[in-house]
């Protein structure tokens, strides 16, 4: 199983390429919001990037908090969301303990579901996919 890792962070540029890449050949959109990865700064241009993600967690608080069952545990860590099922209350977004889940422009979390898409578009190669056992 593999999961996303940033751990060649410090060379992000904050171009956020990887951000819209996930929200438009994962999540269909072109938004800010549609991305289940997300850069900020680190608290200013000259100190780097962060990236904010799914962690994969082995017992996910978002997936106990979730009233409906629509967030399904993925085989190796992290969650999977069945929209169908969400009724956007974002209680996965309350109890998440990194700030993983966001919020999309019509309602729903938006979770990283750790598929790599992202890494295949980041320029400075500051994602990757790393074998996990699961």
């Amino acid at each position: 199983m593999k999961v996303l890792s940033a751990k060649n962070i410090k060379r992000c540029i904050g171009c956020h390429i990887c951000s819209m890449t996930c929200a438009r050949q994962v999540h269909g959109l072109i938004s800010w919001n549609a991305s289940g990865i997300r850069i900020r700064s680190s608290g200013g241009i000259s100190t780097g990037f962060e990236a904010d993600f799914c962690l994969a967690c082995r017992d996910p608080a978002c997936l106990d908090a979730c009233p409906t069952g629509a967030l399904v545990a993925r085989k190796g860590g992290g969650v999977i969301l069945k929209k169908t099922e969400c009724i956007r209350c974002m209680e996965c977004q309350k109890a998440c303990p990194v700030g993983a889940v966001a919020q999309d422009d019509h309602g729903f979390p938006v979770i990283c579901i750790h598929c790599g898409t992202c890494v295949k578009f980041c320029p400075h190669k500051c994602l990757e996919l790393i074998e996990i056992e699961g």
